[in-house]
């Protein structure tokens, strides 16, 4: 086991026993358990994910009663999938995913792509807290991918640290452009989703290592705004 593993697996065990301070573990919160993941391989969890997209489509969500599962969630967290998504306020991963509190572990940034910081938090969730899944959710018009196509076209600059998205999308974009066919945006929304599962998949030193091992699977997945279908691409 390697000390990464090893750490994170020490860090789980700790987070499984809460403390009351100068009280030593508390073993329950009025009769709580500690929660636990609802999937426990890659595959489960995917499934998981796209059976409760089914559901949103449909217009049959789940019924929860949320106040019920506040006790349980007050002594840790077990999701079973990350979602690296747009910050586009019409993208709601759990609403999308028919998930309740706690099962989804979610960064997010206007066009969907992989920060330091964000490598950071995915990194936590996959080695500290066990996350199954990871999937790069874009989305149909996206305006922080149509900004970057229209940098890279005409040289149009953005004010202020917007900017910043456009040189972070670019590299995936970028090769887009020289590519024939309708729909550039469309192309390039995909194109940028790619780009960063594979980034992931190949993120050193914790991600790849888990994803060689297959204990976590990087996904590529578009939501579509019109139909709210999320469609799987890689």
């Amino acid at each position: 086991m390697c000390a990464i593993c090893a750490k994170a697996g020490r860090w789980r065990r700790a987070a499984a026993a809460p403390h009351d301070e100068g009280r030593g573990p508390a073993i329950s919160r009025a009769g709580a358990a500690p929660p636990r993941s609802a999937a426990d391989t890659p595959d489960e969890a995917l499934r998981l994910l796209m059976e409760g997209n089914a559901r949103y489509v449909a217009d049959e969500p789940m019924e929860r009663d949320y106040s019920a599962g506040r006790p349980s969630r007050a002594l840790g967290q077990a999701p079973f999938a990350s979602i690296i998504g747009c910050s586009d306020s019409r993208v709601l991963a759990e609403m999308v995913f028919d998930r309740g509190p706690g099962d989804l572990f979610i960064v997010r940034v206007a066009g969907n792509f992989v920060t330091e910081k964000g490598l950071g938090s995915l990194e936590f969730s996959a080695a500290m807290l066990g996350v199954k899944l990871i999937m790069v959710l874009g989305h149909t018009q996206c305006g922080a991918v149509d900004a970057t196509v229209r940098s890279l076209l005409t040289g149009e600059t953005y004010p202020g640290h917007i900017g910043h998205l456009v040189d972070a999308m670019a590299p995936g974009i970028r090769p887009v452009l020289a590519e024939p066919g309708e729909d550039l945006n469309q192309r390039a929304m995909i194109a940028n989703v790619k780009y960063h599962v594979d980034m992931l998949r190949t993120a050193q030193p914790i991600l790849a290592g888990m994803v060689e091992r297959g204990e976590l699977r990087v996904v590529g997945g578009v939501y579509d705004l019109a139909t709210g279908r999320v469609e799987l691409v890689d």
